[in-house]
């Protein structure tokens, strides 16, 4: 079972990130997040953000945005095998010939032959989870994704994802920042080789008005954002911040230039606490949270 590590990837004037690798996979460490982002302006933010540096972009079919993301990714004029793309495929679609066209719809918004990541957005126990894998799987085979994984999976699905696939599961996307204890998903990825990627990593803005994080920020010359997403990436966590500014996507990129120090990051890791999730959606019953 491979290991999960953060390893440098190579620099060139600072246009590369680090990368965490799980079972084959190369995730780079910071990447886009494009909930909630639409037409002109999902392109643009796409693009520019792959032009600062960039080189993984997270998408979904339910966000409504693969057809703007694929653009933003072309517009670029970053070769393809340099971008990182992951999507998503949303619960309704998790019958096996279902998730097969929902991959295959997907493709075809984003005007690609493969993506890099395909995640079972949430899982849905309407669906066995053995016949929902065993499609992904199948997708895998295809060539429709290099890699596979699933997002907002708790510890109890982690462990009957990994028995039940006959494919490698290289991450699970779960929410991840400095105010929710995620200890116990993360050591259950860990324990099968699972990259963890975070979504709403300063918890939509929250983090901002944090004293904690406002002090070790300005004794790094940073803000708070930038010392949520560097406490994140310093445990090896992958980050896909989302912006809807082209100003934040250089702030948040830049968490490579200072380290957190062993107190801090323990000063940090305090302010986690059980209630602090913010995204919980309830479509068809969330799933009991660790």
């Amino acid at each position: 079972m491979n290991a999960v590590v953060a390893t440098p990837a190579v620099e060139a004037k600072g246009t590369e990130s680090q990368v965490i690798e799980a079972h084959g996979a190369r995730i780079p460490v910071i990447g886009l997040g494009t909930w909630n982002l639409r037409g002109r302006s999902c392109a643009g933010l796409v693009e520019q953000a792959l032009r600062l540096g960039y080189r993984h972009v997270d998408t979904a079919e339910m966000y409504d945005n693969e057809r703007e993301v694929g653009e933003g990714v072309r517009a670029s004029g970053i070769a393809r095998k340099q971008v990182f793309i992951t999507t998503k495929v949303w619960p309704s679609h998790f019958a096996p010939r279902e998730l097969e066209r929902a991959a295959k719809e997907s493709l075809a918004r984003l005007r690609l032959t493969e993506v890099d990541l395909l995640l079972l957005h949430w899982p849905n126990p309407q669906i066995p989870l053995r016949e929902t894998l065993g499609a992904l799987g199948k997708v895998k085979r295809m060539g429709l994704a290099r890699h596979i994984g699933v997002s907002n999976f708790t510890v109890a699905l982690i462990d009957e994802a990994v028995r039940l696939a006959d494919e490698p599961l290289v991450c699970n996307q779960v929410e991840v920042h400095p105010f929710i204890d995620q200890s116990k998903v993360i050591a259950a990825c860990r324990r099968h080789g699972m990259a963890i990627v975070a979504y709403s990593p300063v918890a939509r803005g929250g983090v901002k008005s944090d004293k904690v994080l406002g002090r070790i920020a300005k004794a790094h010359g940073k803000s708070a954002a930038q010392v949520s997403l560097r406490f994140l990436a310093q445990r090896g966590i992958v980050v896909i911040p989302r912006t809807s500014r082209v100003e934040r996507l250089s702030e948040n990129f830049a968490i490579f230039d200072f380290v957190l120090s062993v107190t801090e990051m323990a000063e940090i890791a305090g302010l986690a606490r059980r209630d602090g999730r913010i995204v919980d959606y309830a479509y068809s019953g969330s799933p009991n949270w660790d």
